[in-house]
């Protein structure tokens, strides 16, 4: 058992780091550097139905990224307690050092569309933000971090505000979702025109008499996934090419990640895929983070053979894939972040995301100065059609 020393801080034998936040909201904070020592309240708080969260914030998706991609040591699960001790907020952390600054990030990088922090109920966001901030700079004291770098953070989560966005600044890019509906067909017109329905199930016939029968498949075990996977890396490495990108996926630790979080019967992650039923060839894939209410959009990818591509596998795995999550009963579902064409005409909703830059010591400080101004330059240029055709030239001329 973990006690709270007099002092502002103290480490316990466990090697929890605890700091008091301050009189006024009552806070303590603890800092955990071992996913083993947290699981039994992690699960405890995200089993209950008040939990405001995404499915980042899942200890399934957390412990399968943290056992593939994060460092030895540098793993810092911060969780904040009232001055009940009852635990109100999680955050889970990577530290890692750049030119001596210690930084403190969440966990999942781009992999992961949002950072919310895990709230245990809808008034522990709404704990003050200042309160929030004090705590985290005590306890960041404490374990020697200079500065919080939290991406992707939403301003608001199903109606309530974040309040580590209060002070963020405006991310290059936002989200894309949308609420489902109790009945799949219903939302499905609402997500795709009279239109685009119709030349859709007209693709989709010229498909079949091009090729055959076709399967929808949810991978259902680890075997089927890792054939998925399989697809999604050789479709996306093709894809990555072409636009002088450098591929993420090809990092063996993140092929690990996904290993891992696409295995077991309640799989972290959901592998969907549109197969040929004669030769089981992958046309489509589409990967996303699942709880019990969102689908939310990790990675898509198809087949890049023109004989397949005419005929949009992507927007027929995705028209299913809709249809699908509103008939498991899942209440949202989101394409993630980033524009792309498809994002805007399936999703009425738009969720604004923030880099919040919460500096600790005076170096942290001197890094939160340039990240926010690399923030801003990176939003100017996505958000300016463009400049961002001309930085995807460069890419393309540097990549030949």
């Amino acid at each position: 058992m973990t006690v709270l020393a007099r002092g502002p801080m103290n480490r316990d034998l466990a090697g929890a780091i605890m700091a008091r936040a301050g009189a006024r909201s009552g806070l303590t904070a603890e800092v955990f550097t071992e996913l083993d020592a947290v699981e039994a309240l992690w699960r405890g708080l995200e089993a209950d139905p008040a939990c405001l969260a995404t499915p980042y914030q899942r200890f399934a998706w957390v412990r399968a990224y943290a056992g593939a991609a994060v460092a030895p040591g540098a793993l810092r699960i911060v969780v904040l307690r009232d001055a009940a001790g009852r635990p109100r907020i999680l955050l889970p952390l990577a530290v890692e050092r750049r030119r001596g600054i210690a930084i403190a990030r969440t966990l999942g990088g781009d992999h992961a569309n949002y950072h919310l922090p895990l709230f245990a109920a809808r008034d522990a966001a709404a704990v003050p933000a200042e309160d929030v901030i004090a705590a985290l700079g005590l306890v960041g004291r404490a374990a020697g971090i200079d500065v919080y770098a939290l991406g992707h953070q939403p301003r608001t989560w199903d109606g309530a505000v974040n309040p580590l966005a209060i002070r963020g600044e405006a991310a290059p890019s936002d989200g894309y979702g949308m609420m489902l509906g109790p009945d799949p067909e219903s939302t499905l017109k609402r997500a795709f025109s009279a239109d685009a329905r119709k030349k859709l199930r007209s693709k989709e016939k010229r498909l079949v008499e091009a090729h055959g029968a076709l399967a929808y498949r949810k991978a259902a075990d680890g075997a089927e996934a890792a054939r998925f996977l399989s697809a999604f890396y050789a479709q996306k490495a093709a894809r990555f090419a072409a636009m002088g990108i450098a591929d993420p996926y090809a990092d063996p630790a993140i092929r690990a990640f996904l290993t891992a979080a696409t295995a077991g019967k309640n799989p972290a992650v959901e592998i969907h895929a549109l197969v040929l039923e004669a030769t089981g060839r992958v046309l489509a894939t589409f990967g996303g983070a699942v709880d019990g209410a969102r689908y939310s959009g990790m990675m898509t990818a198809f087949d890049a053979d023109p004989e397949i591509a005419r005929f949009s596998p992507g927007d027929l795995l995705l028209h299913h894939l809709v249809r699908d999550q509103a008939a498991q009963g899942r209440r949202a579902f989101d394409l993630g972040v980033g524009e792309a064409r498809y994002k805007a005409s399936v999703c009425d909703e738009t969720i604004p995301l923030v880099e919040a830059t919460l500096p600790v010591t005076l170096r942290g400080h001197a890094y939160g100065f340039v990240a926010t101004r690399l923030t801003r330059l990176k939003r100017r240029i996505k958000r300016d059609p463009r400049l961002f055709a001309l930085v995807r030239r460069l890419r393309r001329m540097k990549a030949g």
